[in-house]
């Protein structure tokens, strides 16, 4: 009996051990197929790359041939046609337009981009008409912004002009100083830093509009629960009470204007322009014959810096309270409840006048998300940046009428068209704002334009950056003249 116990135990042993050579050898060929597999996969994957590469080199090449072909067909040209890709260009452009006066910003990242892009313009001159059409926008935002009040801070217009002299000195000095640093930096860099910075931009300015949104969500909810309490009868009040905050008082007309603030940003935009007309451009165009890059043109540039001090500390010195219009943030923890200091708006401003000249883009696009991350209200931060932009836009657009601009007449229908884009977009954006209680699509409509323009600027930069390596040019540091 143990004999055959013994005998049972071996076989089932030699069994076992019979599976386990059958197991492993199984378990050897799957290991070597996968093997043969995996290097066949990593020689494809060797030779894709190079197929790749020769594809997105020929796209490149083929972009870059149209453009070409479209911009020497308008160089050709002393007037522009309104031919197809004027009109496709113009269209996108209304759109662009009506987005960014919803957000009180001008709307150049979108235009330069839409105007070489689109309709094959070379950058001087779609820099030139975007100049104007950006006047066009924030002269209609400005007279919308002065023909209405807000009973939200007690019937006045949401034009915080306290803001705009303390920053419009510095912006402009900035765009000079960010002018120049356009001529010295290189191309890959100058993209590098507009997509990180407006990256950056557009997610706080997303994070704000939710914030925001979470508040007037809250107010709304309190409001409902405080007319479902007070029954049906106080119902129609409860709802105009959250409408009128939010758009303003009717029927009072054009409202009284600070003429002594205004008369300070005049004379601000004055000074400015007489120094930029007098030094001229470093091509030589300008009222006075002095030499390009000369002695007389950097002493004249360096008149800005102290016009700038002085008019910012005048400002500063000046016995009036800087009223700054921020949310009622009662009950709230998610906003900074620390009001923002007057010597921050000269320093944001001075900082977006820079990124704005190195950019080529206006400051309002820049300024806007810096006056939401300090508190300012969407409304106050809307109205005070069109105002803004419409004297730093219309400083360019004169200076390219006095100096000899060409296409000035196609540039007066492109700002008209903006003029009457940015009108239908404000309306539109009010009607939302009185029937929803939001006004955070203000700030909604700040992020996607500067969404749009981060792509467009950036993807547009990337293309010449990528010429500029191919053809071998030279992409380092570079003197200003």
């Amino acid at each position: 009996m143990a004999h055959l116990i013994n005998r049972n135990r071996t076989r089932t042993i030699k069994d076992y051990s019979k599976q386990m050579k059958n197991h492993n050898f199984t378990w050897l060929c799957l290991s070597l197929s996968i093997l043969i597999t995996f290097l066949s996969h990593s020689h494809a994957r060797q030779i894709q790359p190079i197929s790749d590469f020769h594809r997105i080199d020929h796209f490149l090449n083929k972009t870059y041939e149209w453009l070409s072909h479209q911009r020497a067909q308008h160089n050709h040209e002393t007037q522009l046609k309104f031919s197809a890709p004027i009109v496709f260009a113009g269209i996108f452009c209304f759109l662009a337009a009506s987005i960014s006066s919803a957000g009180g910003i001008g709307g150049g990242g979108l235009f330069i981009p839409i105007l070489t892009l689109v309709a094959g313009l070379d950058l001087r001159t779609a820099s030139s008409l975007s100049a104007f059409m950006v006047t066009g926008g924030s002269v209609a935002n400005v007279i919308y912004n002065l023909c209405k009040g807000s009973a939200k801070f007690g019937g006045k217009n949401v034009i915080d002009y306290d803001i705009a002299l303390l920053s419009e000195p510095c912006m402009l000095l900035g765009v000079s100083v960010g002018v120049i640093c356009n001529l010295v930096f290189p191309e890959w860099l100058i993209t590098v830093l507009f997509a990180l910075f407006l990256a950056w931009s557009t997610s706080m300015s997303c994070k704000n509009g939710l914030v925001h949104w979470k508040m007037e969500s809250e107010e709304l909810m309190r409001n409902d629960c405080e007319n479902l309490g007070n029954g049906l009868n106080d119902e129609a009040e409860g709802v105009k009470g959250i409408a009128e905050p939010l758009l303003g008082t009717k029927g009072k007309g054009i409202l009284r204007l600070p003429w002594t603030k205004m008369g300070v940003l005049v004379l601000v935009w004055c000074s400015f322009c007489i120094i930029y007309l007098l030094r001229g451009n470093r091509y030589g165009q300008g009222i006075t014959p002095i030499e390009p890059c000369g002695i007389g043109y950097w002493v004249l540039s360096s008149f800005q810096i102290p016009l700038a001090i002085i008019y910012t500390a005048w400002i500063l010195c000046r016995k009036e309270n800087l009223q700054h219009h921020t949310l009622n943030q009662k009950n709230n923890e998610d906003l900074p409840k620390v009001r923002p200091s007057k010597l921050i708006f000269p320093l944001m401003a001075l900082l977006a006048g820079i990124l704005g000249g190195v950019f080529g883009i206006g400051g309002g696009m820049l300024i806007s998300p810096l006056l939401l991350q300090v508190g300012i209200a969407p409304e106050v931060t809307a109205a005070t940046c069109s105002f803004m932009v419409f004297f730093s836009s219309s400083m360019s657009a004169f200076q390219y009428l006095l100096l000899g601009m060409e296409h000035a007449d196609t540039a007066l229908i492109f700002a008209i068209m903006c003029f009457v884009a940015s009108l239908l977009g404000l309306v539109v954006l009010q009607r939302a704002i009185k029937v929803y209680g939001r006004a955070s699509l203000i700030v909604f409509s700040v992020s996607t334009v500067m969404a749009l323009s981060t792509v467009l600027m950036t993807s547009f930069g990337a293309l010449d950056v990528w010429r500029d390596y191919v053809s071998g040019k030279y992409m380092g540091f570079k003197l200003p003249c």
